[in-house]
């Protein structure tokens, strides 16, 4: 079987090894020479692989993937305006329908006081949606500054090749670190970190709100408009106006799209809400997990430093220092700083001092 394999091998090994030879002499086309150089570049990459300490499977992977990574982060990159724009449209066209189709039927049926409570409610819900998801999209997340050398900084990205601080991640479609990173949100057509990351779950919470409202408060309107549509097909067809039937139609519309909107929106907003009641970002969830994990095998606890109590994060989160906050700050437009700098993390004033802890960073 050797000797089968080593006729086999020894035809292959002679002409690449006529093909190296012939690389080296100048009169040797540049097609050829170029393809010698890829096979020696490419040779040096398996090694790299195969010798280094730290590779493995899943850095063979990784490298492997890498073409998607960067497909994947390119493609995201662009569309994120588009994404941007989506919002903006969908959420424009349900605020007409309800002025223009909900309104005047409301105005006829609701009493003086009803009318009065939804003017307020819906108006108040859409300026913060509004005001935070112009916040979300406008603010930048925090990013730890280069050059300096007297950074706090827990390691070296291995990207940027600068300091990066407790709590600091490399956002790939971005290409650099963001301080106190949770995730790059297309929707947003930027990363959520230090200082957004308020306007982001304030802009999720009060849109889930928003959409939860114009599916209840329409469910009649909705019924009445799909039994309409229902009977466009009888004989003999109703007598609706052209403007009737656009009516039932946007009816329709805006149910089913704030429902939907709801549901997934809803669904991601309780989830931050977890993640916040935990003092954790989207990406400290799984390296915190994995430390659990590793000190529960050693016979050791796992305690976030970050954690101060589920009602502490939501202060520290939101910026709530005193009773009166709580209407300024998060019931009423706020554009106030999140504590601290984004790379030292101190507890502030307004929760107690943690005891040690161990956490990966």
């Amino acid at each position: 079987m050797r000797s089968q394999r080593g006729l086999l091998l020894g035809p292959a090994r002679l002409c690449l090894r006529l093909l190296l030879l012939l690389g080296y002499r100048r009169r040797c086309p540049p097609l050829l020479r170029g393809l010698v150089q890829r096979w020696r570049y490419g040779k040096v990459c398996l090694r790299s692989l195969m010798y280094n300490s730290f590779g493995g499977s899943d850095t063979a992977v990784e490298a492997a993937f890498e073409p998607v990574y960067w497909l994947v982060d390119n493609v995201i990159r662009w569309f994120g305006v588009v994404f941007v724009v989506l919002v903006v449209v969908l959420t424009s066209s349900i605020v007409a329908i309800a002025y223009l189709c909900v309104l005047p039927l409301i105005l006829q049926t609701y009493s003086v006081p009803r009318l009065c409570w939804h003017f307020f409610y819906s108006h108040w819900n859409l300026i913060l949606i509004v005001f935070h998801y112009y916040q979300a999209i406008t603010t930048p997340p925090g990013y730890p500054p280069q050059g300096r050398n007297d950074i706090a900084a827990v390691s070296i990205c291995k990207k940027c090749i600068y300091p990066k601080p407790a709590r600091t991640h490399h956002c790939s479609i971005c290409n650099r670190c963001v301080l106190k990173m949770d995730h790059h949100c297309p929707w947003l057509n930027n990363c959520v970190g230090h200082y957004n990351h308020r306007h982001f779950f304030s802009f999720c919470f009060f849109m889930t709100l928003g959409c939860v409202y114009c599916s209840y408060g329409s469910w009649d309107l909705f019924r009445e408009a799909y039994a309409a549509i229902e009977t466009y097909h009888q004989t003999p067809p109703p007598t609706f106006s052209f403007r009737e039937r656009i009516t039932h139609k946007s009816l329709i519309y805006l149910w089913f799209l704030c429902s939907s909107v709801a549901l997934a929106l809803g669904a991601l907003t309780a989830w931050h809400a977890v993640l916040i009641s935990r003092g954790e970002t989207s990406i400290e969830r799984h390296i915190n997990k994995k430390e659990r994990r590793r000190l529960q095998a050693r016979g050791r606890a796992f305690k976030n430093p970050y954690n101060y109590g589920c009602v502490d994060n939501w202060k520290v989160f939101l910026g709530v220092d005193t009773g009166r906050h709580w209407l300024t700050r998060v019931l009423l437009p706020s554009s106030h700083l999140p504590h601290g700098n984004g790379m030292s993390w101190d507890p502030p004033p307004c929760v107690a001092t943690p005891s040690a802890s161990v956490m990966a960073v």
